[in-house]
Order: C-alpha cells, then sequence, then structure tokens
C-alpha cells in the first residue's frame, strides 16, 4: 500500500491517473487459471478488515475479470481512502462470495458480455462508449474477438493503455491477466478485436449506491446460457453505437 499521504494525493486526481498508479503496485504474471481455486483465492483477497483489505498478491494465479476488479476496488480506495472504512454495507457489497453471473457487484463485473459497462450504467459510475478514438488510458475495456455475444463469446476485460504502430500495423495495448502468464501488460493487432465497449470512472463517489442494487441483472445472469448480440448489449448499458464508431 502507498503511504496515507501519497492516497490522498491521488484522491484528488482523474480517476484514470489513478488507476494507472494502482497498475504500478499490481503483482505481475502469477499464472492464468479459471478454476474454482482461483477464485477462492480471488476471495480471499478482497476481506472486510478494517473496512475493506485488498490484497492482490493472495490472487495468484489470476483471471482476467478477477484482475480488473482488484483495480477497480483499489482505485475505490485511492479516491476514498475513508469511504471504505466506514460504511459496512458497501463493504459487504463488493466483496467476492462465488456470486454467480448478473448477481451482486461481482456478479456482474465477472459476468459474459457487458458485464463492467452494466455495473457503470446502474450505479452511473461513468460513461459507457465504443469508440477507440475517445478511448484514453485507464479506461476498463471489454474487449470480444468475435461477434458473438452470450454463451459462445470469446471475451477479455482489460484496462486499455493506448496505440502503437509496430512494423506499421496498428496495436492495441492493455492490463489483465493474460494467458499463460497471468498479471500484466499485452499487445495485440488492433484488427484482432471484433468490437470493444469503453467504461471509465468518472463518478466513483456513486459506488455508495451498490448496497441498493438490485440483487441480480435479469440479461447478464442469462448471457451463460443463451445468446445475445452487439447492439443489444450495448443497449443494456446505455450505448448506441453509431456506424463506424468500434474499435
Amino acid at each position: 500500500m502507498l503511504p496515507v499521504q501519497a492516497q490522498l494525493a491521488l484522491s484528488h486526481q482523474d480517476p484514470n491517473e489513478v488507476i494507472l498508479s494502482v497498475l504500478g503496485t499490481m503483482p505481475h504474471e502469477g499464472g492464468y487459471s479459471a478454476s474454482s481455486e482461483t477464485t477462492r483465492r480471488l476471495q480471499a483477497a478482497v476481506q472486510p478488515r478494517n473496512g475493506l483489505t485488498v490484497v492482490p498478491e493472495v490472487a495468484k494465479p489470476s483471471y482476467c475479470s478477477g484482475a480488473t476488479y482488484l483495480v477497480f476496488l483499489r482505485a475505490l480506495q485511492w479516491l476514498d481512502p475513508r469511504g471504505l472504512q466506514t460504511n459496512p454495507a458497501l463493504v459487504d457489497a463488493l466483496l467476492i462470495r462465488g456470486q454467480p453471473d448478473g448477481v451482486g457487484v461481482w456478479g456482474r463485473w465477472n459476468a459474459n458480455g457487458p458485464g463492467t459497462a452494466c455495473l457503470f450504467q446502474e450505479l452511473r459510475l461513468g460513461r459507457n462508449f465504443t469508440s477507440l478514438d475517445l478511448a484514453r488510458p485507464g479506461d476498463f475495456m471489454k474487449i470480444f474477438w468475435t461477434t458473438a455475444v452470450g454463451r459462445a463469446e470469446h471475451g477479455h476485460s482489460v484496462i486499455y493503455l493506448g496505440r502503437e504502430t509496430n512494423q506499421g500495423v496498428e496495436m492495441v495495448r492493455f492490463w489483465s491477466s493474460n494467458q499463460p502468464f497471468g498479471f500484466g501488460e499485452k499487445v495485440v493487432p488492433r484488427a484482432r478485436i471484433a468490437s470493444a465497449i469503453f467504461s471509465r470512472l468518472e463518478n466513483p463517489e456513486n459506488i455508495v449506491r451498490a448496497p441498493a442494487l438490485p440483487v441480480r441483472n435479469a440479461y447478464l445472469a442469462g448471457l451463460n446460457r443463451k445468446d445475445s448480440s452487439l447492439m443489444e448489449a450495448l443497449g443494456q448499458c446505455g450505448v448506441y453505437r453509431l456506424p463506424g464508431n468500434g474499435p
């Protein structure tokens, strides 16, 4: 953890800058696994001690949504270092208890489809959008590797870091838990990304609404057993895509 003075300084910064600062404190590698044991370790990394205690080093190996959720929680701690010490109901709402997809905060974040974006929409945490040209380093990003959304999707929960060119090929850089090494950065050709939804943390104070969330987001809860579409996903998280504004 950073010293208290550094945390307080970060709390007055732009949330994207705080998220990038959090990445500098995260573990490196540790392996990738989506097993039930990995989820148990993730649960152990987020505990209701002294408010909310987040110890990412415990969450090894890791998977993508767990990695980005740890960053999200740490950013909330730094943006409001006292809020999560004085609100037991909020701490309880943020814990990981094996909630199924679409249930509670973690169940939304971990769901197929636009899980993070739906959470941002429901709590009014910030804007969701699809344009890579509008993206900033520190935005949360849901990558869809194919056009499928729902039970057949191949997706990745990441934190966007920027674009670069390598031998004339446009590349996208991001941070997450990536196969096979785990926590760290990765760069892929932009052409590999079929579509993406960005979520920008702009109103972190609205996380206090989490205890009042409806228990279940029915759309997200159904995505592990049915097909959806990008247009339906965007509508569910308050985005209406215009032609040509995707990644």
